[in-house]
């Protein structure tokens, strides 16, 4: 996956949370622009605890752009 892919997600206007597949099938889901930093090679995401509001996250965890096979928006709640 190209940093520029990501990146079009985080800057779309406005704003739709979207999933990460990773190619081990784990997910990471990104709920809030300031919750993603997109590198040349990695994407850092900030997990947030549960319960917790979704700009505070609890760890970081470190994705190899490698290793991203699917980009995909998460539905909004309400939403069909």
């Amino acid at each position: 996956m190209r940093p520029e892919d990501i990146r079009d997600f985080l800057r779309r206007k406005p704003f739709q949370p979207f999933r990460l597949t990773l190619t081990d099938g784990r997910t990471y889901e990104v709920r809030h622009p300031e919750l993603a930093m997109v590198g040349r090679s990695i994407v850092a995401i900030g997990v947030p605890a549960k319960g917790e509001p979704d700009l505070v996250f609890d760890r970081l965890v470190m994705v190899s752009l490698l290793h991203i096979m699917q980009v995909e928006p998460m539905k909004m709640l309400g939403t069909p």
